[in-house]
């Protein structure tokens, strides 16, 4: 598996001539390092004096975001790996035999059934990526000043993460004839994008006043 690499394990294999792991394996890991990053913050701000004098209710915030966010970093591991194992099965589905009509039907259902599954798994990662914001703005309001920093990198790398997954999601819509579903999974992109992008701002602009 993937996650079981070391990172210069996973970057050689990265670089090599093998078209997976990809893009939609590093979209996941920009995911998990902002999960991870946020964590960081939570657990650099829990115990601390700042964050004894904060209300009940923003305690609960930043405690939350630990536990979320602890979750969510491995979420996005397992989807890097998921996406790697959907990649290789659609891979398998274009092996298939095309010399009957039937064989041929068989071989197109099961590519266009591969194109849809390597599509749900950076559009998955893209949506959790967004639920990150949440927390990155928790941390980024109360989270230790001394790493005010790692939330604006948080920020950052979940923005890219997001966008890296919608990008392999549009490389495979352009393959799907379901007119229907092409049509859906546009407008749910359309959103992810734009408005991840006012979040990313909005907790950059936090970040920047306080450094």
């Amino acid at each position: 598996m993937l996650d079981n690499k070391t990172v210069r394990e996973f970057i050689s294999e990265l670089s090599s001539n093998s078209p997976a792991p990809g893009g939609g394996s590093v979209a996941a890991i920009a995911s998990s390092l902002s999960a991870a990053l946020v964590g960081m913050v939570c657990n650099l701000t829990i115990g601390k004096k700042a964050y004894e004098a904060l209300g009940e209710v923003e305690k609960e915030e930043v405690n939350n975001s630990l536990k979320v966010c602890n979750s969510l970093k491995d979420e996005f591991l397992d989807l890097m790996n998921e996406d790697t194992e959907v990649f290789l099965e659609l891979m398998k589905a274009f092996k298939m035999p095309k010399e009957s009509d039937e064989e041929k039907s068989a071989r197109s259902a099961k590519i266009q059934e591969g194109y849809k599954k390597s599509l749900e798994v950076p559009l998955k990662t893209a949506k959790r990526t967004f639920d990150v914001y949440d927390y990155i703005l928790v941390v980024a309001k109360h989270g230790n000043k001394n790493a005010i920093s790692d939330a604006g990198v948080a920020a950052l790398m979940a923005q890219s993460g997001l966008e890296a997954a919608i990008l392999n999601v549009r490389i495979n819509l352009g393959s799907i004839k379901d007119e229907s579903y092409i049509a859906t999974v546009k407008e749910e992109i359309e959103h992810l994008v734009k408005d991840g992008i006012q979040k990313r701002d909005e907790i950059l602009a936090i970040v920047n006043e306080k450094i």
